[in-house]
């Protein structure tokens, strides 16, 4: 067999040299990635299957601290109310942030000055906006509850009610919807516009439009959404925890198992909440170690699972 000659004029030297430029330029990437990403995850596969508690030296526990993730009520609840989250937070934000990227998209006359309005609430520090928002809401002295009293509606306790309060971070994450909203905008704008007026000339109506024109331009801008919504949601934490103590009129970090953490009745306790309690709470870092590793997981899971729902959409550009 005739073996196949490198192009004239490239030698083994220079092929040589090549590499080693590359290898120079990617060298920060990897070692960021080995520094930052790959030590940190074998330091926290290895702490996951010891007893450590950060002041003495680790001990062997093998697969005890996955073991009893079966039997830790806690995480059991904290575990269903990410899952709660995941589930209706983020469908409802992205249609909402959907819904107001097509009325933008529509507007001739104010539209900077309405997309800026839809846009700020984003730019807000969570800690700030969850302050504000729980105020807003307080059942007694709040500004949503004093309107619906003029109209003679009694207002809920909003973040004061165990049915309620996980509803009511719903309406905090959809009031900072900017972020999704402005990508979400950009993707509409940039759907050709002969596609709609081939769609009108064969009667296609405005919902006929949205979706076989729209959404399938869309796809890919969706996807990536429902992704980082996912992941994000994975991770929710500082607006749970803030509400609470707000709601509660306590301290949540720093005090522990106080009043305030899931409050009201564990029933904003998410999985990111119970594992920084689990490690800096009761100090047992290899039961935490072992439950950043299930996050991790489920968060790579769920993140294949939408990559292949979304597969078809992005290869063919079809709504299925």
């Amino acid at each position: 067999m005739l073996r196949k000659l490198p192009p004239a004029g490239v030698t083994r030297g220079s092929r040589l040299r090549e590499f080693r430029t590359v290898a120079s330029f990617m060298a920060p990437v990897w070692l960021g990635l080995l520094i930052f990403f790959g030590y940190p995850l074998v330091a926290t596969i290895w702490f996951s299957l010891n007893k450590f508690d950060l002041f003495s030296a680790p001990r062997w526990f093998g697969l005890g601290n996955f073991a009893y993730m079966l039997q830790d009520a806690d995480l059991h609840r904290a575990a269903a109310n990410t899952l709660w989250l995941v589930v209706v937070l983020v469908p409802v934000k992205v249609v909402a942030a959907l819904a107001v990227a097509l009325l933008l998209a529509k507007l001739r006359r104010s539209a900077s000055f309405w997309r800026t309005v839809f846009y700020l609430p984003a730019l807000i520090p969570p800690v700030a906006a969850t302050v504000a928002f729980v105020f807003l809401f307080n059942p007694g002295t709040g500004a949503v509850n004093t309107v619906l009293g003029w109209v003679g509606i009694e207002g809920p306790l909003w973040f004061n009610d165990p049915y309620l309060a996980k509803p009511s971070l719903v309406l905090l994450a959809v009031w900072g919807l900017g972020d999704w909203m402005i990508i979400l905008l950009a993707a509409v704008l940039d759907v050709p516009r002969e596609r709609y007026e081939a769609a009108e000339l064969d009667g296609a109506g405005a919902f006929a439009r949205l979706r076989h024109v729209t959404l399938p331009g869309i796809a890919p801008v969706l996807m990536f959404s429902a992704l980082v919504g996912v992941i994000q949601t994975l991770q929710f934490f500082t607006q749970a925890a803030v509400a609470g103590s707000v709601a509660s009129g306590k301290a949540t970090v720093g005090q522990g198992r106080g009043a305030a953490f899931g409050y009201p009745d564990g029933s904003t306790t998410t999985f990111p909440m119970w594992l920084y309690e689990v490690g800096f709470g009761h100090y047992t870092l290899g039961y935490a170690s072992a439950l950043a590793l299930v996050l991790f997981a489920f968060s790579l899971l769920f993140t294949v699972l939408l990559l292949r729902r979304f597969k078809s959409y992005v290869a063919d550009g079809s709504v299925q």
